[in-house]
């Protein structure tokens, strides 16, 4: 496949040279800064770069490529789909491919969340979910509940709604603040995962709602595994004490399950941690198998009842991609596969636990090296904090050395591998994390 798929050294720079001027990457500058890696192919848990080096993509593409590239069952469904129809609107319209992954998604997430709106990104499910909440409130007569109650160190997406729920003071939106609208904070939630909660901060959250209380819309989190935001593990005691201040002050509860959902943090759901049901649940990224861009917003048969009987008369969004015949087709066939409905045998708790523990073994002597802050692990996540701020390009070029792809970010150096790595693989991973901490 490499020999096939790489490209002359001449290609290589007309195409580097038109990226750099015309293409604008992610957080990045215009012109780019420095040159982004030409992908050319991908197969298994690899990328194979236009020069011909292949490299094990510690990064499931932005956690989305859990079954790896090329899957046979994945291509299938987008095969078969493609010969019957690509895309059709969703107004006044419906499909099979979206009915049946309505289905797998009520079957597969908490009873009480029964009704599914589809989204075309994670970040536009968070807006649905937050719309949701504001429809909610108002189609109840309390229009002064429309704020949103968070924690610090969050990150929910890059579109307007989102941002104003990220962390204000060190998230990558702090140059929005004063156009944003200004939601309610609680600070971080403090310690690790096993680490027991603080009597003063559940003392903290809980004054904060009761001193809100009148004009919180809904309380919105990500269950127990903070991503984009700075990949902390939290205990699940406070996640449970935010579903018991929602049902005190009675708001919804919004869950966003994007980066957690589909079993990557060693539950199939980040919620499960705690054993608590959200009423307004958001999923993506692993979704479509990271073939194509899709997410899903679901609520309780309440929430949806009261908004239906609002002024609005249904919820106000209908994106034009919206339930797309493709990306619903791969998702179904994607989470089929993942929960062995297949008939193929797959074991996803299996798969990350395994996971888990190389990463666990890999890491473990980063613990105490200068420059490291810490490092810990959580299904099939793996973090090394660090003191400062990481150069990106030189981590990359020490774990490319090694046959790795990662994309640390800020002071963090993180792998969530492709579920289908081997234990040689993920080795492989940990051996590139490791020489990136030492070269601190």
């Amino acid at each position: 496949m490499a020999e096939h798929a790489a490209m002359n050294p001449e290609e290589i720079e007309r195409l580097l040279a038109f990226d750099r001027e015309h293409v604008w990457h992610p957080y990045g500058p215009m012109p780019g800064a420095v040159d982004n890696h030409p992908v050319v192919a991908a197969e298994g848990v690899r990328l194979v770069l236009a020069d011909g080096r292949t490299l094990i993509d510690g990064m499931s593409s932005w956690w989305a490529a859990v079954h790896g590239y090329r899957h046979p069952v994945l291509d299938a469904a987008v095969a078969d789909q493609i010969g019957r129809m690509s895309h059709v609107m969703f107004g006044g319209l419906t499909h099979p491919p979206a009915v049946r992954l309505a289905s797998l998604l009520v079957d597969l997430t908490p009873e009480p969340l029964t009704k599914v709106f589809f989204a075309d990104s994670g970040s536009v499910s968070v807006e649905v979910a937050i719309k949701m909440a504001l429809q909610y409130q108002r189609a109840l007569g309390r229009p002064e509940r429309h704020r949103l109650f968070t924690v610090r160190g969050g990150y929910h997406g890059d579109t307007f709604a989102d941002m104003s729920v990220c962390d204000p003071v060190n998230g990558m939106h702090h140059l929005f603040t004063g156009v944003l609208p200004r939601q309610i904070f609680a600070s971080p939630p403090p310690g690790g995962y096993a680490d027991e909660p603080d009597p003063a901060y559940l003392d903290e959250l809980a004054s904060l709602a009761a001193r809100h209380s009148g004009e919180i819309a809904a309380i919105i989190a990500e269950p127990v595994v903070q991503g984009a935001g700075g990949m902390r593990f939290y205990s699940p005691a406070y996640l449970r004490a935010l579903r018991d201040l929602a049902d005190e002050h009675g708001v919804p509860l919004i869950l966003d399950e994007i980066a957690t959902g589909f079993g990557r943090s060693g539950t199939f759901w980040g919620a499960d941690h705690a054993g608590v049901v959200p009423d307004i649940m958001c999923v993506g990224k692993a979704l479509t198998g990271g073939y194509l861009t899709m997410a899903a917003t679901l609520c309780t048969s309440e929430i949806a009842r009261v908004i239906s009987e609002g002024e609005g008369g249904g919820l106000m969004h209908g994106p034009t991609f919206m339930a797309n015949p493709l990306a619903a087709s791969v998702a179904c066939a994607s989470l089929e596969l993942l929960t062995g409905r297949d008939g193929r045998g797959r074991d996803w708790r299996a798969e990350v636990s395994a996971i888990s523990a190389v990463l666990e073994d890999g890491l473990a002597e980063t613990r105490g090296l200068p420059g490291v802050r810490d490092t810990r692990v959580l299904g099939a996540i793996g973090v090394i904090e660090t003191v400062e701020p990481v150069d990106v390009p030189a981590i990359q070029k020490i774990t490319m050395s090694h046959g790795v792809w990662l994309r640390p970010f800020r002071n963090l150096i993180y792998t969530m591998p492709p579920y289908v790595c081997t234990p040689d693989e993920v080795a492989r991973i940990t051996e590139a994390m490791v020489a990136a901490a030492r070269s601190l």
